[in-house]
């Protein structure tokens, strides 16, 4: 793992020369400067080609993400939030990261909880003991 690596998750980061960036021009309010500088970032990382994740990752993610692929196995990130295209960049990124790290996440298996013995017994006690003051109630022909 080198520095300039996207960092996703423990021993996993995607290597910088994987990730294919582009810059375009973005659109909404602006005035001049958004006709004239192309401030907008696109970040195309191509999920099957990756050395960054195993097999298994790479199935999991490409089944979590599927609606968000191209037809190549492409995951595509845009971002136009800010002017400046240094920070677009650097916000595409941790978009990218943060979409991965949640495809890579695994619950934790539930495991059954068992009513232990003392409660039980406690319990059927407890119906024994009201059951016999209803009883006990009762009008009974003598």
């Amino acid at each position: 793992m080198k520095k300039d690596d996207l960092f996703i998750k423990d021993d996993i980061a995607i290597p910088i020369h994987e990730l294919e960036f582009s810059a375009s021009k973005s659109g909404g309010p602006g005035g001049q400067h958004v006709n004239k500088t192309s401030s907008r970032i696109t970040v195309r990382w191509n999920i099957a080609n990756t050395t960054a994740l195993n097999d298994t990752q790479k199935k999991q993610v490409m089944d979590k993400l599927q609606s968000e692929l191209t037809s190549d196995g492409d995951l595509l990130v845009h971002n136009s939030s800010s002017r400046s295209q240094a920070q677009n960049k650097k916000n595409a990124l941790n978009v990218l990261a943060e979409k991965v790290r949640t495809a890579l996440y695994v619950p934790k298996k539930r495991m059954k909880t068992r009513v232990p013995k003392k409660k039980k017994e406690k319990r059927l006690q407890e119906k024994k003991r009201l059951s016999e003051i209803k009883k006990l109630r009762s009008k009974k022909d003598w």
